[in-house]
C-alpha cells in the first residue's frame, strides 16, 4: 500500500504534505506532486494536511483518478524531491476546485528542494 496524489494537485501544488511527511517520497513536476510508492511508508499523515483533497491511499482512490497511482509511479523516478515547503502556483487558489484538469499535467520536472 502506498499513497497516491492525484488530480486535484494539478495547477495548485500545495506543500503542507510535504512539511509533516517523514520521508522524501513526494517528487515535483511542473504542475503537481507525486508520490514515490517505493519511498512511502504509509503512514498517511500527508492525506489530512491536502488542502484540495488530492491524496488517497492507493486501494482507495476514485475510479476515475485511477491512472494516477501509474503516473505517481512512473513520474517521481524521474522528477526531483521535495523536502521542503514551498508557495502553491500562483494559479492554486483559481483552479483548487476545478474539476477535469487532465490536461492541465505537465510530464516536466520542477525544482525540488
Amino acid at each position: 500500500m502506498a499513497f497516491v496524489v492525484c488530480e486535484p494537485c494539478i495547477k495548485c501544488k500545495y506543500t503542507e504534505c510535504v512539511t509533516v511527511c517523514p520521508v522524501d517520497c513526494f517528487h515535483e513536476g511542473k504542475t503537481m506532486l507525486v508520490i514515490d510508492p517505493l519511498e512511502c511508508i504509509d503512514c498517511g499523515v500527508c492525506v489530512e494536511e491536502c488542502p484540495v483533497r488530492a491524496i488517497y491511499c492507493d486501494e482507495e482512490v476514485p475510479e476515475k483518478w485511477q491512472e494516477y497511482i501509474e503516473l505517481n509511479a512512473t513520474y517521481a523516478p524521474k522528477w526531483p524531491v521535495l523536502r521542503d515547503g514551498q508557495e502553491p502556483l500562483p494559479t492554486a487558489e483559481e483552479w483548487s476546485s476545478k474539476e477535469n484538469k487532465r490536461s492541465e499535467f505537465s510530464p516536466e520536472a520542477g525544482k525540488g528542494s
